[in-house]
């Protein structure tokens, strides 16, 4: 099935892209960024439309067939949904300001938080009872939730983050998950739909992710590693991910209390673009990096598959 779910990832893609041109739904970009990027604008966007459309056809009939795993398979891919839903507002808000000029341009930080928590509550408390041990002793299932609903939102937003160059996100996410493939169908799925994205993603790009793909990337990880692996090899694994978040959050609190920049941009894929790496660089690098913590990973967990 991750053949069928790779080819219709293809296809819908393929489609989306079609469609994104007839309408004019394209990605701007700024002007205070890599000057190599400007090339970019109007590349269509919100392509992880296609390939979480993808995912859930493939996931639903498999799941209700009995072949795609039990509740903890059903948990990830609903939280994917609800956290990809967020981030598909977003799009929206954003294809929609630039084809009228004018209007609310994406979702902010405080509007983005409260939906986000409430679907990271609703799947710390049912993921709680799941997980394969106590992961806050003396604290029980409230104590259980509140961590993991951190992690979810944490995972969600990190990978968003690491979002922004050709490739370098969907090159992360399947690197992340390899040593989940033969434990977590939904796990397995996505590689399969981001390798029919990525055949359009890859430099230079035809398409972009957009935030729906990257917070759907974002909570299968979390979730995976949640109820396969374990909570704090996830850090590991997604090492990337967690670098950028802690770029963004370092250059936020430096500028507004000390008027400086640490980096010349963040995230910090775009401050070594900035500081002269090409493009196809750091998206390489980055996989690299990747794939060494999760080989560290994979060796921790005893080399299982």
């Amino acid at each position: 099935m991750m053949v069928v779910a790779a080819l219709l990832s293809l296809l819908l893609v393929w489609m989306f892209i079609r469609a994104s041109k007839a309408q004019g739904w394209g990605q701007p970009v700024r002007k205070d960024g890599p000057q190599t990027h400007l090339v970019k604008e109007g590349t269509p966007t919100a392509g992880g439309v296609a390939f979480v459309a993808a995912l859930a056809l493939v996931f639903f009939p498999l799941y209700l067939t009995g072949n795609a795993g039990g509740p903890r398979e059903l948990l990830i891919m609903l939280t994917a949904l609800g956290m990809g839903l967020i981030g598909g507002i977003d799009d929206f808000l954003k294809v929609r300001s630039r084809m009228k000029g004018s209007g609310k341009k994406e979702l902010i930080a405080r509007e983005k938080m409260p939906l986000q928590l409430l679907v990271g509550l609703l799947f710390g408390w049912f993921a709680a009872p799941l997980a394969a041990h106590e992961l806050v002793p003396g604290f029980g299932q409230i104590g259980d939730t509140i961590l993991l609903t951190l992690v979810m939102i944490g995972s969600v937003n990190a990978f968003n983050f690491t979002d922004g160059l050709d490739g370098l996100l969907g090159g992360v996410a399947i690197i992340v998950l390899l040593p989940l493939l033969a434990l977590s169908p939904v796990s397995a799925l996505l590689v399969a739909v981001l390798l029919g994205f990525l055949w359009f993603n890859a430099h230079p790009a035809k398409v972009f992710m957009g935030d729906m793909g990257s917070h759907a990337i974002g909570a299968i990880a979390a979730g995976a590693y949640v109820l396969y692996a374990d909570v704090w090899l996830l850090p590991l694994a997604a090492i990337i991910p967690v670098v950028a978040v802690l770029s963004v959050v370092i250059q936020v609190i430096s500028f507004r209390t000390r008027k400086k920049r640490v980096f010349k941009m963040s995230p910090i894929q775009h401050h070594f673009e900035l500081s002269g790496w090409p493009e196809t660089h750091v998206t390489l690098r980055f996989w690299v990096v990747t794939a060494v913590a999760t080989a560290a990973v994979w060796w921790i967990l005893g080399g299982r598959p």
